[in-house]
C-alpha cells in the first residue's frame, strides 16, 4: 500500500472537497481517500498494483477539479559530455525519472533545462540519476518557479476582486436604496420620473460585479449540471435569479408598468458578491495563519552549509550537502543538517525542534540536530541525514501528514456536507413555492428564495474540525510534542490510564553509583579498587562504577589478573590483593561472609538499589549501591496525571521490590513488575478490558508492541528518531511533563472543534428557518439577502477566528 497527497485546486467549499473525497474511493485498489479542505490536500492510500497516481489525477480532473503540481524549471551545468549522445544519455535518464515533465540538454553550451514536479522528485535525485550515467550535474542557478511571478497571491487577488466589487455596488446601493432614506437622487435616476434609467443604470452596474465574481458561475454552474451542487452553485443560482428577475423589471418598466422600478433586486446581486468576496478574502488570510507553524519549521534550516570536500572549505546549498561531508559550524550559526560531533564542544540551542529551553552541551561523538543553533563553540560534524531524512524534514513530514488526517469527531459534519447543498436548493424552492400557495407576491418569494440560497453555509461544517486540527499539531510541534494525526489528537483527551515504562521513561535509563557502605576502608579507596577492576567492562552496573569513580576524581589502578564469573561478578588482583566484586550469590560461593552488613544491604534493596558487594582477600570490605535513578519531572508529572482523573500505571522486568521502591518515590497506582518485553502489550490489553482508553509511554524500541497495542501509543525521548511507526504521538524531549502537554492539547483542541461544530450548525439550523420567513409567519421581518450574504461569510470567518485562539495554548 502507499500513501500520497495532492494538492486539488477549484474547491471552494465542503461540498467540494466531499465530492472529490467520493470520485477518488470508487477506484479499485483505493483504501482511503480524505480531503482537507483547509489545506486543499488529497491524501490517498491505495494499492500500486491496482491504481496509480495518474488514475487518482483522472478521476479529480473528471470531477471537476484540477490537480496542483509544484513545477520548477531549473537551468544546470553537465560537465563530462564529449558528444551529442552524451547529451541524449543525460536526457533519456532524467526523462525516466517519476515527477521530470520534460528534459533537454543542449550540447553547445553544456546546459541541461529540467521542468519537474517537486513533490515527486529533487535535485538529489537528478544528480544521482545524472551522476550513474557519468557526468556530473552541477547548479547553475536557482530554481525558478515557472509563472509563479505572473501569479498573485491568493488573498491579495480576492482583496483587489473584493475592492473592484465595491467600486460599483457602493453607487448601486446609494441608488437603488438612498431615496428610501431622503438621500436625493438626479431627476435623470429618480424611480418616480425616470423609472427606466433607474432600472438601467442599476443594470449597468451590476455587469461588472458579476463579471468579477466570474468564477462562482463558472465552477457553481459546472457543478450544478453535474448533479454535485456547492457552495458556488448555492451563490450563482441566488444571484442570477436575482439578475433576471430584474431584466424581466426592466422589460415590464419599459412596456409601462412603472412599479416594476420598486421590484429590482439587481443591489442585492451585487452586495451579496461583493461580501461573499471579503469572507472568501477573510478565510483566504486565516488559512494561511493556521499553517503559520508548518511555515516557521520550514524556515528553520539554514539556505547554504559549508563543508570540507577534496581538502577544501566551501559553501554550498543545502541540498548539495550529502551524508558523510565534514560540515563547520561557528558559534551563533545554524546546523545545516543532523550528524555526529568529531572535533570540538560547544552548547547547542535545540528549543525549536524539542521544546527544550536549555542549550545542550555537545562535545565528540555526540549527535546533533539540523536547524538547532550552535551557541558557544566551534565544531565539525560528519552529516549523518540530509535532505528528507533529516529530523526536520521527517518532523515536517510528520506534521503536514497529521494536518492532512481527519479525526472522528469531523464524521457527522462530512455526512452532513455531502446532503448539505442539495437539501438547501430544495428548501428554497419548497419555501418560495409555500409563500406563492400562500398568496405572497412573486417579489416577497423571490425575497425568500434568494435569502435562502444565500444563507447556507457548508464551509463553516467543513472548515470546524481540519483547522483545528491543523493549529493544534502546529502548536504541538512548537513544544516538542509530535501527535500524527486527528484520530490520535481525539483519542488523546478520553484517556482513563496511562502506563509508562520504567527504564528511560520514569527513570534516566542510565545506573548512578547512589551509596558506598565500607568496613575498616575509605569510600574513596574501595570505590577507586571497584572502578579498577570494572574499568573496560560493557555492564551498565560496572560502567555506572567506574563513572562515580571519574566523578570523585580518583585514579584508577592496573590489574594484575582478571577473572570473569558469568552470573555472579569478577575476581581481579591489584596491587596484590585478591578483589571480588559482584553480588550475593559470588559471595556465598566465595564464603565471604556478609551478615554484619546484611541490614544494610537489604535497606538498600528495599530502596530500588543494586548491593554489589566489595570483598578483599577473602572479607568483605564494602557495599556500593547502584541504581538507576528516577527523573526530576517525573513525581511532578504523575501528580498532575492524578489531578486531571487519570490511572497511572508503570511496567518494568525488573523484580518487585525494586519496581516497589521506584513506584513508592513517584506515586505510581498500579505497578506490573517482571514483565517480559514480549508479555508488556498483554498488561495493555488487561487493562483495556474494562473499556477504558489506555495509553503507553516508552522509549520505542523494546515497547513498540505495547505502543502499537494501546490506544494511544507515546514515543519518549526519541531525539532525533521521530519517525516511529508504532507511536501515535513521539515526544521530542525525555521528559514527562510533555505527557501533560500531549493530553492538554488534545482537551483544548476537541473543546475547540466542539465549539465550531456548535456554530457552524447553529448558524444553519437557525439561520436557513429565518431565511424561509418562520419570523415572518408570527409577525416578524423577512431575511435581507444581503443581510444573509454576510452573516454567511462570517460564518466561516468565525469559525476560523475561533479555531486561531488555539495558538494561545501554553504548554
Amino acid at each position: 500500500m502507499e500513501n500520497k497527497s495532492f494538492k486539488i485546486e477549484g474547491m471552494t467549499c465542503s461540498a467540494c472537497a466531499n465530492r472529490v473525497e467520493r470520485a477518488v474511493k470508487k477506484l479499485d485498489g483505493v483504501e482511503s481517500s480524505v480531503v482537507n479542505f483547509a489545506t486543499e490536500t488529497l491524501t490517498v492510500k491505495y494499492d500500486n498494483g491496482k491504481v496509480g497516481a495518474d488514475n487518482i489525477v483522472g478521476a479529480v480532473t473528471k470531477a471537476g477539479y484540477g490537480v496542483k503540481k509544484n513545477m520548477k524549471l531549473h537551468n544546470f551545468k553537465v560537465e563530462g559530455m564529449t558528444c551529442s549522445a552524451c547529451a541524449n544519455r543525460v536526457e533519456r535518464v532524467t526523462k525516466k525519472l517519476s515527477g521530470v515533465e520534460s528534459s533537454s540538454v543542449n550540447f553547445a553550451t553544456e546546459k541541461l533545462t529540467i521542468v519537474m514536479n517537486e513533490d515527486e522528485v529533487s535535485y538529489g535525485d537528478v544528480k544521482a540519476a545524472v551522476e550513474k550515467a557519468g557526468y556530473k550535474l552541477i547548479r547553475e542557478e536557482e530554481k525558478v518557479d515557472e509563472g509563479k511571478e505572473k501569479k498573485k497571491d491568493e488573498a491579495h487577488t480576492l482583496l483587489m476582486r473584493f475592492i473592484w466589487s465595491l467600486v460599483f455596488a457602493i453607487p448601486l446601493l446609494i441608488i437603488s436604496m438612498g431615496h428610501m432614506v431622503g438621500m436625493p437622487l438626479p431627476a435623470v435616476l429618480d424611480p418616480m420620473i425616470s423609472p427606466l434609467n433607474f432600472a438601467l443604470v442599476q443594470l449597468v452596474l451590476t455587469v461588472p460585479v458579476m463579471l468579477i465574481g466570474y468564477k462562482f458561475y463558472k465552477i457553481g454552474i459546472k457543478n450544478l449540471f453535474r448533479l454535485s451542487p456547492n457552495m458556488d452553485s448555492l451563490i450563482a443560482i441566488g444571484t442570477l435569479a436575482a439578475f433576471v428577475y430584474g431584466i424581466f423589471a426592466i422589460y415590464k418598466i419599459q412596456g409601462g408598468d412603472h412599479g416594476y422600478a420598486m421590484h429590482l433586486y439587481f443591489e442585492s446581486a451585487a452586495v451579496i458578491l461583493a461580501l461573499i468576496t471579503l469572507g472568501k478574502y477573510l478565510e483566504a488570510v486565516s488559512k494561511g495563519k493556521t499553517s503559520q507553524a508548518i511555515k516557521a519549521l520550514m524556515g528553520l534550516a539554514p539556505k547554504t552549509a559549508r563543508i570540507i570536500r577534496d581538502g577544501n572549505e566551501i559553501e554550498v546549498p543545502l541540498d548539495e550537502v550529502v551524508a558523510g561531508d565534514i560540515v563547520l559550524v561557528k558559534p551563533g550559526e545554524k546546523l545545516p543538517v543532523d550528524g555526529e560531533v568529531i572535533e570540538g564542544s560547544t552548547a547547542i540551542d535545540e528549543s525549536m525542534l524539542t521544546g527544550e529551553s536549555l542549550p545542550v552541551e555537545k562535545t565528540v561523538g555526540s549527535k546533533v540536530i539540523g536547524a538547532s543553533i550552535n551557541k558557544t563553540g566551534f565544531i565539525k560534524y560528519k552529516a549523518t541525514k540530509v535532505g528528507k531524512d533529516t529530523a526536520l524534514a521527517q518532523i515536517i513530514k510528520l506534521v503536514e501528514d497529521a494536518q492532512g488526517s481527519k479525526a472522528p469527531i469531523a464524521k457527522l459534519a462530512d455526512v452532513i456536507s455531502a446532503y448539505f447543498v442539495p437539501i438547501v436548493i430544495g428548501l428554497a424552492i419548497l419555501a418560495t413555492v409555500g409563500w406563492l400557495i400562500a398568496g405572497e407576491s412573486p417579489e416577497f418569494a423571490m425575497t425568500i428564495f434568494i435569502a435562502v440560497l444565500v444563507i447556507a453555509c457548508p464551509c463553516a461544517l467543513g472548515l470546524a474540525t481540519p483547522t483545528a486540527i491543523m493549529v493544534g499539531t502546529g502548536k504541538g510541534a512548537e513544544n516538542g510534542v509530535l501527535i500524527k494525526g486527528g484520530e490520535a489528537l481525539e483519542v488523546t483527551h478520553q484517556l482513563k490510564t496511562i502506563v509508562f515504562d520504567k527504564t528511560g521513561t520514569i527513570t534516566e535509563g542510565k545506573p548512578v553509583v547512589t551509596d558506598v557502605v565500607t568496613d575498616g576502608y575509605s569510600e574513596d579507596e574501595i570505590l577507586a579498587l571497584a572502578a579498577s577492576a570494572e574499568k573496560g567492562s560493557e555492564h551498565p552496573l560496572g560502567e555506572a562504577i567506574v563513572k562515580g569513580a571519574e566523578a570523585r576524581g580518583l585514579s584508577l589502578k592496573s590489574i594484575e589478573k582478571f577473572n570473569a564469573i558469568p552470573g555472579h561478578g569478577i575476581e581481579v588482583i591489584i596491587d596484590g590483593k585478591d578483589i571480588f566484586l559482584g553480588n550475593k550469590k559470588l559471595m556465598t560461593r566465595e564464603k565471604i561472609d556478609i551478615e554484619h552488613l546484611g541490614e544494610k544491604s537489604d535497606t538498600l534493596a528495599s530502596e530500588g538499589k543494586t548491593p554489589m558487594y566489595v570483598a578483599i582477600d577473602g572479607k568483605l570490605a564494602g557495599i556500593i549501591a547502584v541504581a538507576d535513578t528516577v527523573k526530576p519531572s517525573s513525581k511532578k508529572a504523575i501528580e498532575t496525571l492524578h489531578e486531571m482523573g487519570i490511572k497511572v500505571a508503570m511496567i518494568t522486568g525488573d523484580n518487585k521490590r525494586t519496581a516497589d521502591a521506584i513506584a513508592k518515590q513517584v506515586g505510581i497506582d498500579i505497578v506490573l513488575s517482571e514483565v517480559l518485553p514480549e508479555d508488556k502489550s498483554n498488561e495493555v490489553k488487561k487493562l483495556q478490558a474494562n473499556g477504558d482508553k489506555v495509553a503507553m509511554v516508552g522509549d520505542g524500541i523494546n515497547d513498540a508492541p505495547a505502543l502499537a497495542q494501546a490506544d494511544i501509543g507515546i514515543a519518549i525521548g526519541s531525539g532525533t528518531d521521530v519517525a516511529i511507526e508504532s507511536a501515535d504521538i513521539v515526544l521530542m524531549r525525555s521528559d514527562l511533563m510533555d505527557v501533560i502537554t500531549a493530553v492538554k492539547l488534545s482537551k483544548a483542541t476537541i473543546r475547540n472543534i466542539k465549539q465550531n461544530l456548535f456554530w457552524a450548525f447553529g448558524y444553519n439550523v437557525l439561520g436557513i428557518p429565518v431565511a424561509m420567513g418562520v419570523l415572518h409567519i408570527f409577525g416578524g421581518p423577512l431575511l435581507n439577502p444581503m443581510i444573509a450574504a454576510g452573516a454567511m461569510s462570517l460564518s466561516s470567518v468565525s469559525v476560523l477566528t475561533n479555531a486561531l485562539r488555539l495558538r494561545r495554548f501554553k504548554a
